[in-house]
């Protein structure tokens, strides 16, 4: 039985949806937190709809916050839990998005995914297990969880565009180059990346301008 997720939404500016852009927000955040990157967006994705779910659980680590899944050393959750959590939010994540292009008419081609930190995870892990490929993943400040088994495990190769800071001292920045291997390793042709300089664990200027770009070239714009 999955959990429906909350969401927040802002409508293509132009009238008609064309295509749509998945936030799935970091650890102990909401969906509200990355919605706000739509403003900027839109103007230059006039037809693309904006959609930011909670993650489906409250945050131990951050009362006021969400979860996708626990984590160990945070909120002292077992790894056994963390894993448990995470196969049941991949669940509730599939069903949100097959819903998403039911509702609104979407190809899974004219969908993009952008997470954040623990959102990254979840879209790097769910969208390449998943039968149809969506137009790509932007993943921020994320890592790959379980590289080892993509390989037997993949469904389908979506561009993917991985973004981090150079000073992140929460996901370490190392997590981007091994990333990278992971999915060319398992026969990604399209992966590409972009080092935010100086900047922590966050979506500097920069970064938000090469997604923009990548979003923008994958959704035909």
């Amino acid at each position: 039985m999955t959990r429906a997720l909350n969401a927040g939404r802002k409508d293509a500016i132009s009238g008609e949806t064309r295509s749509c852009v998945v936030f799935l927000h970091g650890y102990g955040a909401n969906g509200a937190d990355l919605l706000g990157l739509a403003d900027p967006l839109a103007e230059h994705m006039p037809d693309t709809m904006f959609i930011s779910p909670d993650a489906p659980e409250d945050c131990a680590g951050s009362p006021m916050g969400f979860q996708w899944f626990p984590i160990p050393w945070i909120d002292g959750s077992s790894e056994e839990e963390s894993r448990a959590g995470m196969m049941r939010a991949v669940d509730d994540l599939n069903a949100f998005l097959d819903g998403v292009m039911v509702d609104e008419d979407l190809l899974p081609e004219q969908v993009m995914v952008l997470g954040f930190s623990q959102g990254t995870m979840m879209a790097l892990h769910v969208m390449p297990r998943r039968e149809d490929a969506v137009a790509g993943i932007v993943g921020i400040s994320g890592r790959l969880l379980e590289p080892e088994a993509l390989k037997d495990e993949v469904q389908c190769k979506p561009p993917v565009l991985l973004i981090h800071g150079d000073q992140d001292d929460v996901v370490p920045p190392q997590s981007l180059p091994e990333a990278a291997q992971a999915l060319q390793d398992a026969g990604w042709e399209d992966v590409f990346a972009h080092i935010m300089k100086g900047t922590a664990h966050g979506i500097a200027p920069d970064g938000l301008q090469v997604a923009l770009a990548f979003m923008r070239d994958r959704l035909g714009y």
